[in-house]
């Protein structure tokens, strides 16, 4: 294949990339949703609270998953939404992404106890180091 050709076949695989179909969250400002997947492939969004930032739409998301699993459900993992963000929960803490598709960074993590704090905001043990 000549040079030529392989930049052609790769500058069309970047804009197919770029074209690709995300799923993007609501972006209404201070509602915070928790997102169920449907079978269908789409997503339906179910408000739980005014939030007045991404932090407390998660600890509130997270009160709602040990709630249910405390009546009996099995759901470990949870979505939701804050301000045009999907919001992960999953057993290492808290993570974020502008599209379900995207790739999804750090928000909160779990403690030793499993609550959730910020990352950085626990004391380092000197001795660990």
């Amino acid at each position: 294949m000549s040079r030529t050709a392989l930049i052609l076949a790769l500058a069309a695989t970047a804009a197919l990339a770029a074209c690709t179909q995300r799923t993007r969250p609501p972006g209404d400002a201070g509602v915070c949703f928790h997102v169920v997947p449907q079978k269908d492939g789409t997503m339906k969004y179910n408000k739980l609270v005014q939030a007045p930032n991404l932090e407390t739409c998660a600890a509130n998301l997270e009160a709602m998953r040990i709630k249910f699993l405390r009546l009996g459900g099995s759901q470990q993992e949870i979505y939701g939404a804050y301000q045009s963000n999907f919001l992960f929960l999953q057993k290492e803490g808290v993570f974020t992404s502008t599209s379900l598709e995207g790739p999804r960074f750090v928000a909160l993590v779990r403690t030793g106890d499993g609550r959730l704090a910020i990352p950085g905001a626990m004391p380092q043990d000197p001795a660990g180091q």
